[in-house]
C-alpha cells in the first residue's frame, strides 16, 4: 500500500468534495451524509488557497495512487480560544484499521507543535470504539458527553468531547 500524506491543495478541490460525498454516505458518524457540504468547487478551491501557507488551520490528505482515502483538518479556534484546535479525520470505510487514521493524526500533531497549538478538541461518537481507541493512543481525555448532538432518523446520538494538552 502506497500512501501519501500531503497538504490539501486548490486543484484538490473536485476530488475533494466528491470524496466528502463517498464517505459521508458509508458512515453515519460524520455531521454531514451522502450529499456532502454545500460548498461548490470554487469555494472549495479558494478555502484551500487560503490553507496553503496558514500557520491556523491545515487539511491534509491520505491518497493512494492520488485517489483521496482520508482527510484531517485542523482549525485554530478564534480570540480567548486561539491556543485551542478543532480537530476532525475521516476516512474510507474499505481504509478502515489499516493505520491511516494515525499517519494523519499524527500529521497534525506536528502542524500542531510547530504552530504552537496547545490544546486540540474533538467531538466523537460516544459509541465509535475504533475512533476512540484511535484518539486515546495519542493522549486525548474525555471531558464530557452531549447526548444528543446528533438526530439520526429521529434518535438521538450522543458524542463525547475530548481534548488533548500538547
Amino acid at each position: 500500500m502506497s500512501i501519501v500524506i500531503e497538504k490539501a491543495m486548490p486543484p484538490d478541490a473536485k476530488a475533494l468534495l466528491d470524496y466528502l460525498k463517498q464517505v459521508g454516505g458509508e458512515t453515519e458518524n460524520l455531521t454531514f451524509g451522502a450529499e456532502g457540504l454545500p460548498v461548490d468547487q470554487e469555494a472549495e478551491a479558494r478555502y484551500l488557497a487560503q490553507m496553503k501557507s496558514s500557520k491556523d488551520d491545515v487539511m491534509l490528505l491520505a491518497k493512494e495512487n492520488g485517489k483521496i482515502i482520508g482527510t484531517a483538518s485542523l482549525n485554530r479556534l478564534p480570540r480567548r480560544m486561539s491556543h485551542r484546535g478543532d480537530f476532525s479525520i475521516s476516512v474510507l470505510k474499505e481504509y478502515w484499521n489499516q493505520g491511516i487514521g494515525s499517519r494523519l493524526l499524527e500529521q497534525i500533531l506536528v502542524f500542531a507543535r510547530e504552530h504552537h497549538f496547545t490544546i486540540l478538541d474533538l467531538q466523537v461518537r460516544s459509541d465509535n470504539a475504533a475512533a476512540i481507541h484511535l484518539y486515546e493512543k495519542y493522549g486525548f481525555q474525555k471531558v464530557g458527553t452531549h447526548p444528543a448532538f446528533f438526530m439520526v432518523e429521529q434518535k438521538e446520538i450522543s458524542f463525547d468531547y475530548m481534548v488533548l494538552r500538547i
